[in-house]
């Protein structure tokens, strides 16, 4: 008796704690499934109590892999350890994926060549450190009407930068502001 309620604690407590995707055990509402142990070794079709029964001598679960199978695919594992395994090999692909931060540099387009050779000096660093550079020509006033001379800028940068760099776009004119992304180029 006392075993009994062991158990359905046991139970109620993996049920309740672990965060779920896949039907488990009573959630399963099918007549008969193709059972698999936990070595991987089919057990057949069964009746679906009767498979779950057996998962609980095992004080394991029974996991519906295959919902769309004919006859549908339960698995006897150990959920709470699978969704562990899961969030671990999710953690590892995070980790490896890569990440590309924006540095954004501003100029007018009336920069001078110092100011000009002092941006290109940060540009050239922001891209050999991984970063996409943004260079923006801001337009102030009557500097609208100097559109082309902030465009000549641009392609001056793209021409400064082609060995290590390449632009994502054209120089490109938003509202009082043109701006380029650059981002640095695959190694071969």
């Amino acid at each position: 008796m006392i075993g009994d309620k062991v158990n359905l604690f046991y139970y109620l407590w993996r049920c309740f704690n672990i965060k779920q995707e896949l039907p488990i055990n009573e959630q399963i509402r099918l007549k008969e499934i193709q059972v698999i142990d936990e070595q991987g070794q089919k057990l057949g079709i069964i009746d679906t109590n009767k498979a779950i029964e057996i998962a609980y001598e095992k004080n394991l679960d029974l996991v519906l892999v295959a919902p769309n199978g004919n006859p549908p695919v339960c698995k006897i594992m150990n959920y709470g350890k699978y969704k562990f395994e899961q969030s671990k090999k999710e953690k590892e692909a995070k980790k490896k994926q890569k990440t590309f931060e924006l540095k954004e540099l501003r100029i007018t387009p009336n920069t001078e060549e110092h100011d000009f050779n002092f941006k290109l000096k940060n540009a050239k660093k922001f891209l050999e450190d991984g970063c996409k550079v943004k260079i923006t020509v801001r337009f102030r006033g009557r500097e609208l009407n100097y559109i082309k001379q902030g465009e000549t800028i641009l392609n001056k940068f793209i021409q400064e930068l082609e060995e290590i760099a390449t632009p994502e776009k054209k120089p490109l004119l938003e509202g009082k502001n043109m701006f380029i992304i650059l981002a640095k180029k695959a190694e071969k």
